[in-house]
């Protein structure tokens, strides 16, 4: 892990009040929707794609990390295989290249497909070696180029998958700790519907995640958590609980600048101090800017409303087209935020 990374997850693990928050970009979404990742090119061109392509998708990691705003960039294998292995993209950057390190069977969403229908069930597609090294010819020659992971866990309430669930992270954590391989650990909610209270998800997710690294060593940690954003009072609980465990939120899907920036403002202030962010600076009229503009409301130099007025004035400036007015990109959308409104 960069030293930039390193040096805010030992000051967050010291006093979480130390100032520090950590912004990710999560640009592997080619694990999960195949052609549709990249997403949809901006402004639409007349007869051209529906979707960008993935070297257009590479650029715009290329810029991002170039600009430096984030500390992590996630990407799938493949794409950390041309840009950190062959380029060498990240060599003189500040910024950390990680991985997705699994990908179970509640992130298939292929065209037609009907996986998410049942419960999430384990696997993965990379051998950590290949994401350190570039291929497993390659293991342990030098130091390695990608040595940061997220490893993704979805509970259903149901023995058989949840039983293989937990299985599938004790051998993954063995196979990290022979490799000296770093992960940080996403917690879904359940991928079926009604298999817990809803008034009781943020609770179930917060116990498996308690229950399940009661039995972990530090040694055998992850750097830090990441969830959905519940609602603060499911956030601080799981913050309170053992401060030693630094919490973060998803960004989840799109929506209006102002959904964006409340929730990376409402999860800073109840406790987290990490969020990764995927779809909505990929569907960003300008990713660039958009970024930006994250990072100074993490930093807590712009409330949410200043930030989606900044946003539209950058805009402006590049001379962009902004997707939605001012006043409606003003709008609280996300019904997890609903209490802020």
């Amino acid at each position: 892990m960069k030293p930039r990374l390193v040096e805010k997850l030992a000051a967050l693990r010291k006093n979480l009040d130390c100032g520090h928050f950590i912004l990710a970009d999560a640009k592997d979404a080619d694990m999960a929707w195949g052609v549709a990742s990249p997403g949809e090119p901006y402004p639409a061109k007349q007869g051209g794609p529906r979707y960008r392509s993935m070297p257009e998708f590479r650029e715009q990691i290329r810029e991002i990390v170039r600009q430096g705003a984030v500390d992590i960039m996630l990407a799938s294998v493949s794409t950390m295989d041309e840009l950190a292995h062959r380029e060498g993209l990240f060599d003189a950057s500040d910024v950390t290249p990680a991985i997705r390190a699994n990908d179970a069977t509640d992130v298939w969403i292929p065209r037609g497909g009907n996986y998410r229908a049942t419960p999430s069930h384990p696997f993965a597609s990379c051998y950590l070696e290949e994401a350190q090294f570039g291929s497993l010819m390659a293991a342990g020659d030098g130091e390695p180029k990608v040595n940061l992971g997220l490893y993704s866990a979805t509970f259903n309430n149901s023995f058989d998958s949840d039983y293989a669930t937990l299985e599938a992270f004790r051998a993954f954590r063995a196979d990290a700790e022979q490799c000296g391989f770093h992960y940080f650990l996403e917690v879904f909610a359940p991928n079926i519907d009604g298999v817990v209270p809803a008034d009781q998800v943020g609770a179930f997710v917060n116990d498996h995640i308690c229950r399940m690294l009661a039995g972990v060593p530090l040694s055998g940690r992850p750097e830090f958590l990441k969830i959905p954003f519940f609602g603060p009072e499911s956030l601080e609980e799981l913050v309170a609980y053992d401060p030693s465990m630094i919490v973060g939120v998803l960004g989840g899907s799109s929506g209006t600048s102002f959904d964006a920036f409340t929730l990376l403002a409402e999860a800073k202030k109840h406790g987290a101090r990490v969020a990764l962010f995927g779809r909505k600076i990929k569907d960003a009229e300008n990713p660039l800017s958009f970024v930006a503009t994250l990072r100074n409301v993490a930093d807590g130099e712009l409330s949410a409303a200043e930030a989606v007025r900044a946003y539209h004035g950058e805009l402006q400036k590049l001379q962009i087209a902004p997707r939605r007015s001012l006043p409606d990109d003003l709008q609280l959308t996300a019904t997890e935020l609903s209490y802020a409104r």
